[in-house]
């Protein structure tokens, strides 16, 4: 610390976050690179590992989640993928939104996605397609990206996507409001605890990785309508979707259902024994095996 200047409670917090955040990537394969790539709405962090030259594959965390968490399913998808987990612009991590220009539609993720793809050189006309996996709000910017990109994206993986298929369920929204409205890392575990009842257990330091993020600064998620089902029923793109049983986002059920009618090529799949703050790194064997096997070589070529 630098003589002369008092540590306050935010240098504390940030602190306190980046100990947690690093505990989890410690977890993550050997060799896993950490890198930082410019773009027009803020440097992003990426964490990358598996074998240079492999097929790419983006990994996208839920609102208020970081790509830290996605180690045991990167840990599976990195043995034949060449795999790139980020942080989201103004969210929870390490990527620093630009002040200038903020991230707010639909329209500036998708522009900030393009750069991102860009500045890692992958997605682009000579080189393969991207696949996506997104979960929760992850999920909602994968398949919104999916459409307006259909070239860049090989096959999108959606985990208990929000806002793409049906709404929250009121009482979601009831216990979320209070951690919403002021955040606080008391509320998000209660939240959290309360969402994972029943189901497969919490992980406890991602739980602290989340509380520590609950106090830090953050810009206001873009929100928006559900994918046009007009553009949906359009998409040529496969697309795999694994929901959370025991979750109490929404009912898994009427999800695969209205996915499953206005995307011509889904494989809709309910999993029990697992909720939706879970399902990122639940060590459930149908979530890897089942991804695993969905981004595996297609019988039909790509494009």
């Amino acid at each position: 610390m630098t003589k002369g200047r008092r540590r306050t409670t935010r240098d504390a917090d940030h602190e306190s976050f980046d100990t947690a955040y690093d505990a989890i990537m410690a977890r993550w394969p050997d060799g896993t690179e950490s890198l930082t790539v410019p773009t027009p709405y803020g440097p992003t962090r990426v964490h990358a590992c598996g074998p240079r030259g492999a097929p790419p594959l983006v990994l996208l965390p839920g609102g208020g989640a970081t790509s830290a968490g996605w180690y045991a399913l990167a840990a599976e998808l990195s043995k034949t993928h060449r795999v790139f987990a980020v942080d989201l612009v103004g969210d929870a991590g390490h990527s620093a939104p630009d002040p200038q220009r903020p991230v707010r539609s639909v329209g500036d993720l998708t522009a900030w996605l393009d750069a991102l793809l860009d500045g890692l050189s992958i997605g682009l006309p000579s080189g393969p397609p991207v696949d996506l996996c997104g979960h929760s709000y992850g999920a909602w910017i994968a398949l919104h990206y999916a459409l307006h990109a259909p070239t860049r994206v090989r096959r999108t993986v959606l985990l208990d996507p929000t806002g793409c298929f049906a709404g929250f369920r009121a009482s979601y929204l009831l216990r979320a409001l209070p951690m919403l409205l002021r955040p606080s890392a008391r509320r998000v575990r209660r939240f959290l605890e309360w969402e994972t009842a029943g189901g497969a257990p919490l992980d406890p330091a991602l739980l602290r990785l989340q509380e520590r993020a609950a106090v830090l600064p953050a810009v206001r998620p873009v929100t928006g309508p559900r994918p046009d089902p007009a553009a949906l029923r359009g998409l040529r793109c496969p697309v795999l979707l694994l929901l959370a049983g025991d979750g109490r986002a929404h009912d898994p059920h009427r999800v695969a259902a209205r996915a499953s009618a206005v995307l011509p090529e889904v494989t809709a799949t309910v999993l029990p024994g697992v909720s939706h703050h879970v399902l990122p790194y639940a060590m459930h064997a149908d979530v890897h095996g089942r991804t695993a096997a969905f981004l595996g070589p297609l019988s039909r070529p790509s494009r």
